[in-house]
């Protein structure tokens, strides 16, 4: 294991988290959240730079200006990671940070951002981009007698009481 790779280990342990390490330098963390319960993400040692990825959401379903000019606005305020799209639209939060900044401080960092962003935004996002998809979806557990505790935080516009 490369040094990066023990510095990045030993602040994962440090802070609890779970996480696997499939090949050496590549490490896959589980940062657990409040509205978006899990953020998994990518801490990838390269040749000159740690690459940190982790999955967001899927492609709006609708509005999408408003979807992304909803997480493009947030980008110039965000440090370690931006907001990001794949080929077929799905988001992500990316970074790459210089080998020389890895420190067991930094790992802790650039991951409390990539917590941060992905859970304070989650909410947010998904009633921007999939509004119609979480209202079908409250409509059909409450036919069904379904539980909707995961649903609560669209209740001021999936609840048929409140639109």
């Amino acid at each position: 294991m490369s040094e990066y790779g023990e510095i990045i280990e030993a602040a994962l342990k440090s802070a609890e988290l779970e996480y696997d390490e499939p090949r050496p330098g590549a490490f896959f963390v589980k940062l657990p959240g409040q509205h978006k319960l899990a953020t998994m993400t990518w801490l990838i040692v390269g040749d000159h730079s740690l690459h940190v990825e982790a999955f967001f959401c899927r492609r709006p379903d609708e509005n999408h200006a408003e979807f992304y000019r909803f997480l493009l606005e947030r980008n110039g305020r965000m440090y370690g990671v931006s907001f990001a799209l794949d080929e077929t639209g799905d988001v992500y939060l990316v970074g790459r940070l210089p080998l020389a900044a890895i420190t067991a401080d930094e790992i802790d960092r650039v991951l409390g951002c990539v917590l941060t962003y992905s859970d304070e935004n989650f909410d947010k996002a998904l009633e921007r981009g999939f509004k119609t998809s979480i209202q079908k979806e409250w409509d059909w557990r409450v036919k069904r007698g379904e539980s909707l505790a995961n649903l609560r935080a669209f209740a001021s516009f999936a609840d048929p009481a409140n639109r």
